[in-house]
Formats: C-alpha cells, structure tokens, sequence
C-alpha cells in the first residue's frame, strides 16, 4: 500500500510539471518545475503523513522531498538522521525547507546549530548560520552577538555564496533587533561591501546589509 500511495503521488507530482516553473526554478539551482502552492495544496490534502514523507524523501527526486518535508512531523527525527538528511540536500529549497520547516522545530535544533556552525563544509555551515540567525531574532538570550559580528567581518567578504548570504542575514538581523550592535552591523557591512551590487526589484529590499538594516528599523519604528 506504501509503494501504491508513492507511486500515485509521484504521478501526481509529474502532472503538475511546468517547464516554464522548471525554467525559473533552474535559475536558483533547484531542479524541479512544480508550482510550490500547488504543492502546499498537495500537501495540505495529504497531511501529516511519516512513512510517506519518509518514502518520498527516499526517492531523491527535489519535488517530492519537498513534499515530505510539508507532510513529515518535525520532531519525529533524530539528531543524526537530520545531519544525514541536510547533507543529502541537493538544491536550495529542499535545504532551506528542512532547515526552516523541520530543523527549527525539533529538539536537537540547538545542538544541530552547533555542529553545523563549526562544520567545513560550507553550505552545511549556512544552516548553522540560519538558526543561528532565528535565534538573534527570536531568542538571543545567551548568544555572543559582539562575537557573531567578529565572525562575520573576518570570514564574510571571503565566504561561498550560500555561506555568504547566511552570514549576511545574521548581519542584518543582529543590526535590525539589537540596536546595542547597530552601528557596528551598519559599519562591517560598509567595510565588505557584500551584495551592495545586488539586483534588486522595485519594492523591494535591498540584501546589501546597510540598506536592509536602515529599512527594517524605519518600518519598526513606524
């Protein structure tokens, strides 16, 4: 029956193809063409399902570890079996939905974020550095925020790019929430020049750190 369920939602995940999705998806180096609502609409019909997600995440095709990772429950994994996962993670969005939609809310998020911070594998680094981000944010209780930015200002002009754009949001938000470092943050931003350049949409936010940091306190404080 497992074998049957996978089979029919690989087909179903098949009949959602769309090469123009697959064109834009393959300019952010993710290889799949399905529409992400409607894979959250998929998602939503089959709900919290652990075999499955566990059968879909086997298959190693992107689409479908997608899906497991909407309909898996986030604390049902081992500390082992999500570094193992993480360094399966093929593309950017199946890495950034385990991190953000498994990762942050399972018990072994503190000890992950560890490992992983101090690991040489550099995109493997960027998701310590993404919950570490979350906890500058949303629990900073008992993090070296001066340190981070020591961090940042020694290793981030150098880092690889997925390394680098996670160093730099841990920049922004520790400027953004902890107005103690704000000028400090504001500085080595200036000082690297990291992603100042960085195309940038109408109505939208820069990346570049100093403008990110400048625009985020405006709006909070209305």
């Amino acid at each position: 029956m497992a074998e049957t369920t996978v089979a029919e939602v690989m087909a179903e995940l098949a009949a959602l193809e769309d090469p123009k999705a697959r064109a834009v998806n393959e300019r952010h180096g993710d290889d799949h063409g399905v529409n992400l609502g409607k894979l959250r609409a998929l998602a939503k019909r089959l709900k919290t399902q652990q075999e499955l997600a566990s059968q879909l995440w086997e298959t190693d095709d992107s689409a479908a570890r997608l899906l497991a990772l909407l309909i898996c429950p986030p604390k049902a994994f081992g500390c082992a079996e999500l570094d193992a996962m993480l360094r399966e993670s093929r593309t950017p969005k199946v890495h950034d939905w385990l991190v953000n939609y498994v990762v942050k809310k399972n018990p072994h998020a503190k000890e992950l974020r560890l490992a992983w911070l101090a690991d040489p594998d550099p995109v493997v680094a960027s998701a310590g550095w993404a919950l570490t981000t979350e906890r500058v944010a949303k629990r900073p209780k008992g993090l070296d925020l001066a340190g981070l930015l020591d961090t940042i200002e020694a290793d981030m002009k150098d880092a690889p790019d997925r390394l680098q754009w996670a160093m730099n949001h841990c920049l922004a938000q520790i400027g953004i929430e902890h107005p103690e470092h704000r000028t400090r943050a504001i500085a080595i931003g200036e000082r690297l020049g990291v992603l100042e350049d960085y195309p940038t949409p109408p109505g939208c936010t820069s990346p570049y750190a100093p403008v990110w940091i400048t625009e985020m306190v405006r709006r909070k404080d209305g």
